[in-house]
């Protein structure tokens, strides 16, 4: 899909790059901003395409070069990326070469078998989809989106290999692996030349898996960095759901998160977390993306935003001071894993 070109009152802000901090990804030369931006949710046809410009190129204005979508982000699937395509046509195609365009496949977005899974035909028509959405004849980095266990790991990387070979992608990234199969795909990639660049899990404050199943000392290993998805665990870590769960909020519209997630044990839970931020001068929500950038290997978190308010109170996580070893008491005190996530 081509969009052509178009004339916009749109320039970046000229101070971009003196508002977040940017941390090197693995042992490679790339390097990201602390804060990445998706577009996993709220960027597809049942949004205002203006409001979402709006967000988008507020991100970039604040230093966020990295744009994180997948084909089966929407509804329906490609919207996201397609959305982002008529910004980047319209508004950015002049920064492209400063931008960090990211993209995933391999979770079904049809009940063709050619649809999902880690085949090449997956994969790679997909990644060809993905180039026509955004009007672009490569993205930064791919991701093999989840591992399929179904097909040889072999022919998943291959098609990463193939995708950095054919000039379609600088970078390959695989996202929700476990350890073992995360480290097979790292050696099979280095053995043919491309090495994974990146891993991108669910990290928060409720979710602990990449410290308790070795993720994070795999990356330190393998040389590789992580962008964590969903540090706010889908809202839980705000002051959102405190009391009451607010008419429109994603707990009762999402099929990520559920009404029964917000128990009496989540409420104190989460309470408690709110007087610690409010003691620090805080949201609790700038408080959890402080506590998931607080480890090196973390290379970035991704968020998301519905306006330019929320986006810039979130950027603002990086304002604070560190945590004292009191304070992670606390926070690994009452930030119990699986709490609200059904884990």
């Amino acid at each position: 899909m081509s969009y052509g070109t178009f004339e916009t009152t749109y320039a970046a802000d000229d101070e971009r790059y003196d508002r977040i901090p940017y941390r090197r990804t693995g042992r490679s030369g790339l390097d990201l901003p602390a804060f990445s931006f998706g577009l996993w949710q709220k960027f597809g046809t049942d949004y205002a395409f203006e409001t979402q410009r709006e967000i988008i190129l507020h991100a970039f204005d604040l230093g966020i070069t990295h744009f994180d979508n997948a084909d089966r982000y929407g509804p329906p699937h490609r919207a996201a990326q397609q959305n982002f395509g008529k910004v980047l046509a319209k508004d950015l195609a002049s920064y492209r070469d400063e931008i960090i365009l990211s993209t995933k496949a391999g979770n079904a977005i049809g009940p063709s078998p050619y649809l999902k899974g880690g085949s090449r035909k997956s994969l790679l028509t997909s990644l060809d989809h993905s180039l026509r959405d955004f009007g672009t004849d490569h993205v930064d980095i791919f991701y093999s989106h989840s591992p399929d266990l179904s097909t040889p790991l072999e022919e998943t990387v291959g098609a990463l290999v193939s995708a950095v070979e054919q000039g379609k992608a600088l970078y390959v990234g695989v996202s929700n692996y476990l350890p073992d199969r995360a480290h097979e795909a790292a050696v099979l990639l280095a053995d043919a030349g491309v090495p994974l660049l990146i891993h991108q899990p669910r990290y928060s404050i409720f979710d602990r898996r990449i410290e308790q199943n070795g993720l994070l000392e795999l990356a330190d290993r393998d040389g590789f960095g992580l962008i964590v998805y969903s540090p706010l665990a889908q809202g839980l870590l705000t002051d959102k759901y405190l009391e009451t769960i607010p008419d429109g909020a994603r707990a009762v519209n999402s099929t990520f998160l559920k009404p029964d997630a917000i128990t009496d044990t989540y409420r104190q839970r989460a309470a408690e977390l709110n007087k610690l931020a409010e003691a620090r001068g805080q949201s609790l929500a700038q408080l959890a993306l402080q506590w998931v950038l607080r480890n090196p290997t973390v290379t970035s978190a991704l968020v998301g935003a519905s306006s330019t308010w929320q986006l810039d109170h979130n950027v603002k996580a990086l304002d604070f001071p560190p945590f004292t070893d009191e304070e992670l008491a606390l926070i690994d005190e009452h930030g119990v894993h699986g709490t609200g996530l059904n884990l």
